[in-house]
């Protein structure tokens, strides 16, 4: 086995994750550029239809704006300067955003149109509302259409940017999985255009430096994005425990084979941690707290020693201003600062629940979001 091989298999827990992001590439819904396939676009609602019909959430982050402007504006060359591509952004993103509307509702599907770029993902409140209005979505059932805000983003636009927006993306929305589907099979050991014996990778480990290197060596981007964004996408999206795959969007029902497991389909990238220690990593390190928990001995006690999820009725104080998602600071009783979690209530909903069992919840907000104010999966030690 190389090193790079990944000795137990991530394909079994695609069967199960609930929460997935999609990236479909530009080749995958323009014709390699030739302006929006419908038909191909109506073949990923089938098979994102069939997705949600197993109970799985999905967020797709698309490519193809400027491919779709470029045919609006009846452009042969993909323009050089950035006003010009923004331009071609604005134009082309009408009819992408359309074009998933209509075929997903014709599945029964709404859908929402989600611009972002890179400062929103970077600045703490922007971060925290495009989280919050994502999460929103999902409990509605709806399936979010994500892209990047090309016509106000200050870098150049080049193909490729998307690997990393879905990676963001999945770590937004704490996704299970970020497929990437691309005109490649997935990762190869060498470029498969110049060596004939090149092997496909279906598991690796995602971070692994022997995979950046692969990717990067000379004829190994493969289109202009190249497959060393989607290593650095999978490097990404496993901060947060995200499996990443990366396939080609031209194998047969590609998504749904991914979801029964099936061998040999693309190239998986298996977090090094796994799943919930990478996330709550993540917890502790990437995100700024936005309230207090202030909790009694016994609630102390039993999430250090118990490995237990913080109920309402061991919370004595509640202090800041956030909603259901943002990330609380923990405090016991000596004032000890000691955890970090993302909360299941609002401030107003909290301080109402303090000091209260679980089953006073519905009676004392008039619904029940979860038992808990801080699940144990989503609560982490300092």
């Amino acid at each position: 086995m190389s090193r790079i091989d990944h000795p137990v298999s991530a394909r079994a827990h695609l069967k199960t994750d609930r929460r997935w992001v999609i990236k479909i590439g530009s080749a995958m819904v323009t014709g390699n550029g030739a302006g929006l396939d419908l038909a191909a676009i109506d073949h990923w609602a089938g098979q994102i239809a069939a997705l949600r019909a197993q109970g799985r959430e999905i967020v797709i982050v698309t490519s193809g704006a400027v491919a779709e402007g470029m045919a609006r504006l009846g452009w042969k060359d993909r323009p050089a300067a950035l006003p010009e591509l923004q331009a071609a952004a604005a134009v082309g993103q009408m009819g992408l955003v359309q074009a998933y509307a209509d075929v997903l509702l014709r599945h029964g599907i709404h859908t929402a149109q989600i611009l972002l770029t890179h400062d929103d993902l970077s600045d703490r409140q922007r971060y925290l509302n495009a989280r919050s209005t994502l999460r929103v979505l999902l409990d509605l059932g709806v399936v979010p259409v994500v892209n990047e805000n090309d016509t106000v983003a200050t870098d150049e636009i080049r193909f490729g940017d998307n690997d990393t927006l879905a990676a963001l993306v999945a770590n937004l929305v704490e996704a299970d999985v970020l497929v990437i589907l691309t005109d490649q099979l997935g990762l190869f050991d060498a470029d498969p255009r110049k060596n004939l014996a090149a092997r496909l990778l279906t598991e690796v480990t995602a971070g692994d430096p022997a995979l950046e290197s692969m990717a990067s060596a000379e004829g190994g981007k493969l289109g202009r994005g190249g497959m060393y964004t989607k290593v650095i996408a999978a490097k990404r999206a496993a901060q947060s425990g995200a499996v990443t795959v990366v396939a080609s969007g031209a194998t047969p029902q590609v998504l749904l084979q991914l979801a029964a497991g099936k061998p040999d389909v693309g190239t998986v990238f298996q977090p090094a941690q796994n799943r919930l220690a990478a996330r709550k990593q993540w917890l502790a390190g990437q995100l700024r707290a936005r309230g207090t928990l202030h909790v009694d001995f016994g609630a102390a006690a039993a999430l250090r020693q118990g490995g237990c999820s913080l109920l309402p009725i061991g919370v004595t104080q509640v202090e800041g201003e956030f909603t259901r998602g943002d990330l609380v600071r923990i405090v016991d009783a000596s004032g000890q600062d000691f955890a970090r979690g993302l909360t299941n209530y609002s401030t107003e909903h909290a301080r109402k629940l303090c000091r209260q069992p679980s089953n006073a919840i519905a009676a004392l907000l008039g619904f029940v979001e979860e038992d808990e104010l801080v699940h144990r999966d989503n609560l982490v030690l300092l």
